[in-house]
């Protein structure tokens, strides 16, 4: 075993032992100072990066599912084959090298480049031109999909904010808390989607022409579409009470929400957090790591316990409060002050900045004037379609048809809505392929992850699996006997696996109980 330039495992290019990389298994080592993965499926060995291009997540902590490899942090996926990455949250490839067999050797040879791009496949109507409104992670992971399917035509993204696509997850995570730089945000520059001909534009849509084809902005500039993608995102919900538009009350949905939530944010200020579910409880974390003290108010009994169930919210709590966070639970804020805020039961807690995290409404609003069928958002099919052919819709707006229940089902958030803007591309280039991806987010507390595959709205009962290490989770939520959602905290692979397997089961969202 070596270490040399940071990399580590053995020598790939001095070859491997071919028996001792099983079936779906995988081996790291280096070529160089390069990490590399070598994996196995059936007779084929492949050699790819061995580092996630979302956060550089160690791939062989992994899971190989056919011929991809799926990342143990955010579930990127990578084609083994080609290096692309083919699931969201990373848009960039890993590098692809050569292997060849010596004798009982699996010898790693030079780089090779990314396979090219395929050729388009056929197509009643041809696309071109396309726009793209919102270029957050759906509308932007589409645009850089469409040119790594091989399209060529005209390409528009359009987007209210003028800066460039960024990571929205670290707005309430390591960029609130002081620990990453605001360079690292952007996922792509303008400097990179220019290199890639994706023109973006700054602008206000005010209207989506439907009859003529136009989106038509704000400053009367209007641009032809053949075919068009929605992925206005969601608003933050605001609070109808009292005080709620003083300056020091924040929402956080932008960057510029971001920032303006920082520079309120000194340190030995009283923050009033109202909402108690995944964004504020990192809000919450973020801001006591800038020394900030903070009370949650939330009407629920147990943060989260609606979404991950009693027990794992407690656990949540639990963590927050030995992190110095105040709950105040069961109750919600009658009124803002300058410098307070009122529960319901009169009491009134110090507030130097109030943030409400009471939820997201998607932006309907152009989809609505445009006449496009609306169902708690933008009702599309199973292949993300609206009502209106060539029009499109991804991301925290778009209500598809759950593949378990058939039901219209919308899920809010940002490795989701990439892969929806990963597949709504294809479909709109008439590869068309069903949306049958396994839902799938994370969310930082302090050193805890908690990792969620699948959809589970209600269930029938949780199972917990017992015996694990304190510092582990992991429970099962039933609906009768399909396990439709499972939680996990420090258990990567788990969280893979119940992926996988819910994938192989029909595509239904759902895995049998073992």
């Amino acid at each position: 075993m070596s270490d040399q330039g940071g990399v580590t495992g053995p020598d790939l290019s001095k070859g491997y032992p071919a028996d001792q990389v099983p079936d779906g298994g995988m081996i790291e080592g280096h070529v160089g100072d390069e990490p590399v993965l070598l994996a196995r499926r059936g007779a084929v060995y492949y050699a790819v990066g061995a580092r996630c291009t979302h956060y550089s997540g160690p791939l062989a902590e992994g899971l190989v599912v056919g011929d991809t490899v799926r990342c143990p942090w955010h579930h990127a996926c990578f084609d083994l084959r080609t290096g692309r990455a083919i699931g969201g949250p990373a848009l960039a490839p890993i590098p692809c090298y050569q292997t060849e067999r010596r004798l009982d050797l699996i010898v790693v040879t030079g780089a090779k480049r990314t396979s090219a791009p395929p050729a388009v496949a056929p197509h009643a109507t041809h696309p071109e031109p396309i726009v793209i409104v919102g270029a957050g992670a759906a509308g932007t992971a589409a645009a850089l999909t469409l040119r790594d399917e091989g399209f060529r035509g005209k390409l528009t993204l359009i987007d209210a904010e003028s800066a460039a696509p960024y990571d929205r997850p670290n707005l309430s995570k390591d960029y609130l808390a002081g620990t990453a730089p605001e360079e690292w945000l952007p996922i792509r520059s303008h400097e990179d989607l220019a290199a890639r001909d994706i023109r973006l534009v700054t602008g206000v849509v005010v209207t989506l022409g439907v009859a003529d084809r136009t989106v038509r902005l704000s400053d009367g500039r209007a641009f032809p579409y053949r075919t068009l993608l929605l992925a206005t995102g969601a608003d933050a919900v605001r609070l109808p009470i009292p005080g709620a538009e003083r300056p020091n009350v924040v929402t956080l949905r932008s960057l510029a929400d971001s920032r303006r939530l920082i520079a309120l944010a000194g340190p030995e200020r009283t923050a009033v957090i109202l909402g108690a579910g995944f964004l504020g409880l990192e809000v919450a974390a973020a801001l006591r790591h800038r020394g900030l003290a903070v009370h949650v108010a939330a009407p629920d009994k147990r943060p989260l316990g609606k979404i991950l169930g009693e027990d794992l919210g407690l656990r949540v709590q639990r963590l927050h409060e030995s992190h110095g966070v105040a709950f105040h639970l069961g109750h919600v804020a009658r009124e803002i002050g300058e410098s307070s805020v009122t529960l319901d039961d009169g009491s009134v807690l110090p507030a130097d900045l109030v943030v409400v995290a009471a939820g997201a409404k998607p932006r309907v609003d152009l989809a609505a004037k445009a006449g496009l069928v609306l169902a708690r958002g933008i009702q599309v099919d199973t292949y993300l379609e609206t009502s209106v052919r060539g029009i499109y819709a991804a991301g925290d707006v778009a209500r598809w048809p759950d593949p378990g229940t058939g039901r219209l089902t919308g899920v809010e958030h940002w490795a989701f809505a990439m892969r929806q803007g990963q597949a709504a591309a294809r479909n709109m280039l008439g590869i068309r392929t069903p949306f049958t991806v396994v839902p799938f987010f994370w969310s930082q507390h302090y050193d805890m992850q908690i990792s969620y595959v699948g959809h589970a709205e209600s269930w029938d009962r949780l199972e917990i699996v017992e015996g694990l290490p304190p510092d582990q989770w992991e429970q099962r939520y039933l609906v009768g006997q399909s396990v439709v959602a499972v939680a996990t905290v420090g258990r990567d692979r788990a969280s893979l696996a119940a992926e996988a397997a819910m994938e192989a089961a029909g595509r239904r969202h759902t895995m049998a109980v073992a």
